[in-house]
């Protein structure tokens, strides 16, 4: 690129800043063409709606009962129920500081942070910092003429950190609250345990972990065999390994059996005698080159088979790229199932440690000795994808959920919701074994995302900031209604093209999901909502101005630079402007596709096209007819045909501003000659 054509892609950039000696920094959209990015940047309009806390939360935790319409959220001091579909609150129950602390922490002076909200003994279940001494508390909502209650419950420690910034979970199994949260008040003595119901208590060995951080927890049933049903613990640890060129942390899943009452009272009495660990591995095997820094998973539960369960996991890495690798609970079953134990080289017992035992306190000490001293295995747990990460990108993911959507066809499709540190929210595809990154949407431009829950049911995505919570509706199909094609390229299972538009997704309705072959044939000849008048486009003439682009007449005297704009409908299409049987390639500035013009000559006027290339499919996004300006003047006029609809691009011909600051630019240039 010449010098004087980039100098002047900086002064439209920056607004004429540069002439005027001062620039501010934007973001900086992606790359025309790529596949790994979004193909749409859609803004913070695009939000179904917005509930604003009282005040900045420096935490919050989301809870949604099963087959229930209800959201609680905790904040500080607070528990709020949510009408997700006014965006109102209905119920709020106010939970200051209890007991006698005194004193401030590092929460604030006597905060009670709410860390756990969960249905368990037939109540709201909610413990918080509490003023830097955990508790717990039994909700019951206003019912009928009976005003809500508020009922101390469980002292906290175990089940809720200290303060918010410490590291927890928490998980409800047939009436039984599992845990995991420091012990003491320095973060320390973090383990997970099985806390309070009708089951015995049971806790973990010290010596199993190193500094863990625990990332979730769940449950796997197995309606043919729930003797055997096992509870998986994500986490990362502190790697033994402290070699230079070892990881510091070290991505496991462990898991423990249902039915685990601890040891005999003369040994592990009170401990898991199931517990078994493995390495969760994500990356490139063959190089090697691995992801080891566990940030989030999701589970998507098998509708039949459990073996059918999936898990996505979230990785980071020491080069700032994050990963995504996809597990399978049958696979990480056979690993625990058949590995050997790392460290151990006899002759396994039976029954086989790690096996699930209704009564647990009669197995033989050869079994849970190998659980206390060897609970690793020496295989690794590998992905779906064995060879490679389904997905790995330079964006900083930090949370995930996924989304079941039947398509048109009637097969089911994932969408992964994925969100960024940056107050984003990536919806992509899950193609077979790629990814398709369908859109990207803006829900905060400066706060990160605290929390966020998927309600499938509504197919809405609920997002929590430090300021308020955000709803994200998953059907917003107005964003591709321009056209069929439109439609059909945004490759969203959500949507799909209807006589009424493009409208959440109906059997039947024309749609394309599979990334193999892009088919757009079934689009009719009328490819824009509203028009009245059939368009009997050929696959031939598809090149040729689409319904409600306008043909934009602009005088402009000789020997004056000019530019052409055109919008980005979608960052995966190739965009060139067509002149006079040549074409050139766009200059990407920010969401708009430039034609530079150093000087206007002769060869410079008449028509130009915008043309946009995506999947075969071509069309005309923006068209423009330079007249020479008969008389000469220091201004340039503009002469329009028809008036250019609103949106549809930035300012067409500079003003003077824009004029002496290319030509100061051009100036500039020669001191690169």
């Amino acid at each position: 690129m010449k010098p004087f054509i980039v100098i002047y892609l900086i002064c439209w950039y920056f607004h004429s800043k540069l002439c005027d000696g001062f620039i501010h920094m934007e973001d900086t959209p992606p790359s025309l063409g790529e596949r790994d990015i979004p193909r749409l940047l859609l803004n913070q309009d695009r939000i179904n709606g917005q509930l604003p806390y009282p005040s900045t939360q420096n935490h919050s935790v989301f809870f949604q009962p099963e087959d229930s319409d209800e959201l609680y959220v905790g904040g500080t001091d607070f528990v709020l129920k949510i009408d997700v579909d006014n965006n109102s609150i209905i119920e709020e129950f106010l939970l200051k500081t209890t007991g006698t602390q005194e004193g401030s922490t590092s929460e604030g002076p006597q905060q009670n942070v709410i860390t756990v909200i969960q249905r368990f003994q037939d109540s709201l279940f909610v413990c918080g910092t509490n003023g830097h001494t955990p508790q717990c508390w039994k909700l019951y909502s206003q019912v009928n003429n009976q005003s809500q209650e508020i009922i101390e419950s469980y002292e906290g420690t175990g089940i809720s950190p200290y303060v918010y910034t410490h590291n927890s979970l928490s998980l409800i199994v047939e009436g039984d609250l599992y845990a995991a949260a420091p012990l003491d008040s320095d973060g320390s003595s973090l383990q997970f345990r099985r806390k309070a119901g009708g089951r015995t208590h049971v806790w973990m060995y010290e010596k199993w972990v190193s500094e863990p951080t625990f990332i979730s927890a769940f449950w796997v049933k197995r309606e043919d065999d729930p003797d055997n049903e096992k509870i998986y613990v994500f986490f990362r640890e502190k790697n033994s390994d402290s070699s230079p060129d070892a990881d510091p942390w070290i991505s496991r899943v462990a898991r423990v059996c249902k039915v685990d009452e601890g040891g005999s009272k003369r040994f592990f009495q009170n401990m898991w005698t199931s517990f078994l660990k493995a390495r969760l591995v994500c990356g490139f095997p063959d190089e090697p080159l691995y992801f080891n820094r566990l940030q989030d998973i999701y589970v998507q539960h098998a509708e039949e088979d459990w073996r059918k369960t999936k898990v996505y996991a979230l990785f980071t890495s020491s080069w700032n790229s994050t990963a995504l690798c996809i597990y399978s609970i049958a696979d990480i079953e056979e690993i625990f199932d058949k590995s050997t134990f790392k460290g151990y080289d006899k002759e396994i017992p039976n029954p086989r440690p790690g096996t699930c035992m209704k009564n647990s306190r009669s197995l033989s000490m050869a079994t849970v000795n190998i659980v206390k001293d060897h609970p690793e295995m020496s295989d690794w747990i590998h992905p779906l994808h064995h060879h490679a990460p389904f997905y790995k990108n330079n964006y900083n993911y930090t949370k995930i959920v996924v989304d079941r959507v039947q398509a048109a066809d009637q097969r089911t499709y994932n969408v992964l919701l994925l969100a960024t540190d940056s107050g984003k929210i990536h919806k992509v595809l899950e193609d077979g074994s790629e990814p398709f990154i369908i859109a990207e949407t803006e829900l905060s431009n400066h706060s990160a995302i605290q929390t966020m829950k998927l309600d499938s049911k509504k197919k809405k995505l609920i997002v929590g900031f430090r300021e308020k919570i955000s709803i994200m509706d998953l059907q917003r199909c107005e964003d591709y209604n321009s056209s069929c094609e439109a439609c059909v390229l945004a490759r969203d299972p959500y949507c799909a093209w209807t006589e009424l538009g493009c409208k959440p997704t109906v059997p039947g309705a024309i749609q394309n999901i599979p990334g193999v072959q892009m088919n757009i044939s079934s689009c009719p000849n009328t490819a824009s909502v509203g028009d009245s008048k059939k368009t009997n486009r050929t696959r031939r003439e598809s090149a040729s101005a689409m319904p409600g682009v306008l043909r934009a007449v602009h005088s402009v005297p000789l020997g004056v630079p000019f530019y052409l704009s055109c919008p980005i409908d979608s960052y995966h299409a190739q965009y060139t402007w067509n002149h006079q049987d040549q074409s050139s390639p766009c200059q990407q500035m920010q969401s708009d596709c430039l034609h530079l013009i150093p000087a206007m000559t002769q060869e410079n006027y008449g028509n130009y096209q915008c043309v946009s290339t995506e999947r075969q499919y071509t069309k005309v996004v923006k068209e423009y007819q330079l007249a020479m300006q008969s008389s000469p003047r220091t201004t340039i006029s503009i002469e329009d045909e028809k008036s250019v609809p609103e949106g549809n691009g930035v300012g067409l011909v500079p003003p003077m501003g824009w004029v002496m600051c290319v030509a100061t630019a051009v100036t500039v240039s020669q001191l690169f000659k």
